[in-house]
């Protein structure tokens, strides 16, 4: 197994990465912002994403995308394919992603937003926060992106403010001294999202 920058021979994984997202969001339930093949192409020539293989068969994948002239930068479409799910491929992934973008965007603030919880409990891992809306990103764009997924009308309603994802938020500048005081509890995270979902999905 390898993760690594991805480069021109990995241009046809494409429409595979595309389709284990959007089927992985399914099966779930979740909303997610849908990507197209050439969006992630794009990704790949620009050096911003990063691909799992396993003897030339693809395992997981994750891009990265930046705001207001690099003030931010979010990691994206992190997927790890059915085959290779359970094994901590997620974590490698999102860790390498994490790194690689802290080197290539030194002086960004390194952001997310999600519904998913391993997903929250890796980015806690990793020293990020959460934080409102408020404090990511401004850009129109990023938020944009955010109108394919199916719970955009929420977020519209709450004027970009809130919606069913958490938003995390890790900044380089400040010291990451000390473990959290507060560790990530899977439990109170699925109870305070199950709060959420009774508020903005009431009838």
């Amino acid at each position: 197994m390898s993760i690594i920058t991805t480069q021109e021979e990995h241009y046809k994984y494409s429409q595979e990465i595309c389709e284990t997202i959007e089927l992985s969001a399914l099966l779930r339930g979740t909303g997610i912002a849908k990507r197209t093949p050439e969006y992630i192409k794009k990704k790949m020539e620009s050096k911003d994403a990063v691909i799992a293989l396993d003897n030339g068969k693809f395992a997981g994948f994750c891009y990265i995308e930046s705001w207001q002239h690099g003030k931010f930068v979010a990691h994206s479409g992190l997927i790890v394919h059915p085959d290779y799910r359970n094994l901590g491929l997620a974590k490698k992934i999102k860790s390498f992603v994490f790194d690689y973008s802290l080197d290539k965007y030194p002086e960004a603030k390194v952001f997310g937003i999600t519904t998913g919880l391993a997903v929250m409990k890796i980015n806690s891992d990793l020293g990020y926060k959460p934080v409102p809306f408020s404090e990511l990103t401004n850009d129109p764009s990023f938020w944009k992106g955010c109108q394919t997924c199916t719970n955009y009308e929420i977020l519209k309603s709450k004027e970009n403010k809130m919606c069913l994802c958490t938003g995390m938020l890790y900044d380089p500048k400040e010291k990451q001294k000390d473990p959290s005081k507060h560790p990530f509890n899977v439990r109170i995270w699925n109870r305070l999202k199950k709060i959420k979902q009774a508020i903005f999905l009431e009838d």
